[in-house]
């Protein structure tokens, strides 16, 4: 392991916060331009362009007959972005959650999440699995554009009063989307560079090719959607920050495995450990999400302590699980987490219950 890949592994990440940076900005006034939502605009093109690295990775690790590495990227790159990339844009700002994630998104993350364990039962995403999920990604994203084409323009307006008058003019509108543009390719050769060296360096460490996914490559490649996120945050774009997580894990499901099972000669094969401890996780990390989001509408600040948290546990859990020496304290984590798991879902539930019944009482 040489200097450069550490280098290189810090010019990636700079690469990933300027190019978010650029992003956001092109993505919101491009928003306000063409007359779509923030929200869609976040669910869409910035959560599918935070997502290109997930694919880059993806094709080719599946191309190269790496399975593990991309169904490790994807299902870890989910986790991440709820647990990490949610708690940690909440803690700069609670985030405000809208009323089409609580009744739509989330539910369809959920569904889609809970498809994917069905298919993975049987211990492999047979291409024609992949079919199915790549054209629920086009269907998706199809539905959504057509609902923000619904909205009535004065809305979208409104939500964009702090960028000025609407542009219709046709060099503003070239300015936006290369702005957007830009920033998609600075995000894209960031994670790429990261990447890379993350993975050089765990290799060097004789961590497995499937922790590596879950781990080290997820992380990387959902620095995007971190930088992003977190940016968005910073700048008052709340439906950006948060559509952008749950257009990402979407995207990342229907689009990204996908097409990676679809293009794979054989499929992508599942390994137990996957089957048994990660997809469950990340199928209780979305069903975790819809009473978050529901009560209040908002993510607050304590609930993003507790996301990090969870997330550093699961990132603990890895790898002590991956150190034969300490298995037995992996266990542990896993005893502790799992109860903990059932008694917050089962207080954000009693928490929703009430908030629904004040409202039907008001």
């Amino acid at each position: 392991m040489s200097i450069w890949t550490v280098v290189s592994l810090v010019i990636g990440l700079a690469l990933l916060v300027g190019g978010a940076e650029v992003m956001i900005k092109g993505a919101s006034k491009l928003a306000a331009t063409i007359g779509v939502s923030p929200l869609v605009i976040g669910l869409t093109v910035v959560a599918f362009g935070t997502s290109a690295p997930e694919l880059a990775v993806s094709l080719n690790a599946s191309l190269h007959g790496q399975a593990d590495i991309a169904l490790g990227n994807v299902v870890g790159s989910n986790i991440c972005n709820i647990l990490l990339i949610l708690g940690v844009s909440s803690l700069i700002a609670p985030l405000v959650v809208a009323q089409q994630l609580v009744r739509l998104d989330v539910p369809i993350m959920i569904g889609v999440s809970s498809l994917l364990t069905l298919f993975c039962l049987d211990g492999k995403i047979n291409r024609s699995d992949g079919v199915v999920l790549f054209l629920g990604g086009l269907a998706y994203t199809v539905f959504l554009l057509y609902q923000s084409r619904k909205e009535k323009d004065q809305g979208v307006l409104d939500e964009y009063a702090n960028f000025g008058e609407r542009s219709l003019t046709a060099k503003e509108t070239s300015l936006n989307v290369v702005s957007f543009a830009g920033g998609a390719a600075l995000l894209v050769l960031g994670s790429q560079m990261l990447v890379k060296s993350a993975v050089t360096i765990a290799t060097f460490f004789g961590a497995s090719s499937l922790i590596i996914g879950l781990t080290v490559i997820a992380f990387g490649t959902s620095l995007p959607e971190l930088a992003t996120s977190v940016m968005a945050s910073i700048r008052g774009e709340r439906d950006i920050a948060v559509g952008n997580v749950i257009g990402s894990n979407i995207f990342n499901i229907l689009v990204v495995l996908g097409l990676t099972s679809s293009v794979s000669e054989t499929g992508i094969n599942i390994s137990e450990s996957a089957l048994t401890f990660d997809i469950p996780v990340m199928l209780a990390v979305a069903f975790m999400c819809l009473p978050i989001f529901f009560t209040d509408n908002e993510v607050s600040r304590r609930e993003g302590v507790l996301l990090l948290l969870y997330y550093v546990l699961y990132i603990g859990y890895l790898f002590l699980h991956a150190s034969e020496a300490y298995a037995p304290q992996a266990s542990i984590i896993g005893w502790v987490v799992v109860p903990l798991t059932v008694l917050m879902i089962a207080r954000l539930g009693w928490k929703t219950w009430r908030t629904v019944r004040s409202k039907r009482s008001a």
